[in-house]
């Protein structure tokens, strides 16, 4: 009986450990991600216009707050779920983009669904909650 317990102790620890690591890796991406939209450099609104937007500083602002806000409601546990829910939305906008532009799949198409099975990963690992919601069964 000692030993499963200890299995599964052992278990849940890496599992937390590695959840937390995930998500430090997603929170730390947002961050930088919306904080060079908000200053905005030059390769910021030059990449917008490529990829169809305006390269009004403003816009490129108001995606950096968006982002910001995505990584706080991530970072925080209570409110991770939630942030989850809203990094998705903003990866599938990302994604819709590059698919119109004609982006290269798997370096710029895909990369949205990578931060996001990253940031979910992360939750599923760290919370049983999740886990219970998003049952595998092997």
């Amino acid at each position: 009986m000692s030993a499963i317990v200890d299995s599964h102790v052992r278990l849940a620890r890496w599992q937390t450990v590695t959840g937390t690591i995930m998500s430090g890796l997603i929170v730390a991406f947002l961050v930088f991600d919306g904080a060079i939209k908000l200053v905005p450099i030059a390769p910021v609104t030059e990449t917008m216009t490529a990829l169809g937007y305006s390269g009004d500083p403003m816009l490129a602002r108001g995606l950096g707050v968006v982002t910001l806000l995505c990584a706080l409601l991530y970072a925080i546990p209570r409110t991770s779920v939630l942030g989850a829910i809203l990094l998705t939305g903003l990866l599938g906008g990302a994604i819709a983009t590059h698919l119109r532009v004609g982006s290269p799949i798997f370096s710029h198409l895909l990369f949205g669904v990578y931060l996001g099975l990253v940031a979910w990963g992360g939750l599923y690992l760290r919370y049983e909650a999740v886990r219970k919601m998003i049952p595998f069964k092997l």
